[in-house]
């Protein structure tokens, strides 16, 4: 299979990231697939435009438009899970398949209240203060490849509150009725907060299968690497041929 006749892939950051946290797939995919990264509203190249579900779905679209292969495979970590999530409900014309990564919990009720509270307490602190953070953080657990072009890429610490104000509250497995594609659930093994719902989500699709990266965290993708892009590219040669 060469990238002229494979499905376009798409791929969705995370939170405070940006299209950097998706280095190390998009190298390793771009022989066999047509690939590319965003960024959402108020991240990365982004920083200065207001979240919104509505504009995240857009730019997703515009990616989809821009690969000019038809349908996608959207790939979304996250607030890129969730984000995705959205999109398969707004454009279910533009979607191929969906790898829901560490975005496999609901948002409402009892399991909103800590990211509530992060949400209220990060513009308490300074944007630099928590920018150092998060280098170390990385640095520290990840290797320089590995997390180089999120680091160069900076941090939406200004659009966390906004954009989990309107996640928060809106999203549980009944959001996978609106997904008309085969979805992989792709997880980390120690990652019990955002794995927490997966069972549920995966019931409430007929096309939807659980797949865990061992030892990964919540960032399986950087704890992971290969076994991450590994599992997204089983899972896109798996996808039917569009009809």
């Amino acid at each position: 299979m060469t990238a002229a006749d494979a499905v376009p892939i798409v791929f969705v950051h995370g939170t405070r990231f940006s299209a950097g946290q998706w280095s190390m797939q998009l190298a390793a995919l771009r022989e066999e697939f047509q690939v590319v990264a965003i960024d959402l509203p108020g991240h990365g190249k982004r920083s200065t435009q207001p979240w919104s579900l509505s504009a995240a779905t857009e730019i997703i679209a515009s990616a989809v438009d821009s690969l000019d292969r038809g349908p996608a495979l959207v790939v979304g970590h996250s607030l890129g899970g969730y984000a995705s999530l959205e999109f398969a409900r707004r454009c279910p014309e533009r979607l191929r398949g969906m790898v829901l990564a560490g975005a496999s919990a609901s948002t409402r009720g009892f399991w909103a209240t800590p990211y509530r509270w992060v949400a209220r307490l990060v513009p308490r602190l300074p944007a630099d203060r928590l920018a150092r953070w998060n280098d170390r953080f990385l640095r520290r657990l990840y290797p320089q490849e590995v997390v180089e072009a999120t680091i160069r890429s900076g941090y939406a610490f200004h659009t966390l509150p906004a954009a989990w104000a309107e996640v928060l509250g809106r999203f549980d497995a009944d959001a996978m009725r609106h997904v008309k594609v085969p979805v992989l659930i792709l997880n980390g093994e120690r990652d019990p907060v955002f794995r927490a719902g997966e069972a549920d989500f995966a019931r409430a699709h007929p096309h939807a299968r659980v797949e865990l990266i061992p030892r990964a965290r919540h960032l399986a993708n950087f704890d992971d690497p290969d076994a991450f892009t590994d599992a997204v590219r089983r899972f896109a040669r798996q996808l039917p041929a569009v009809g």
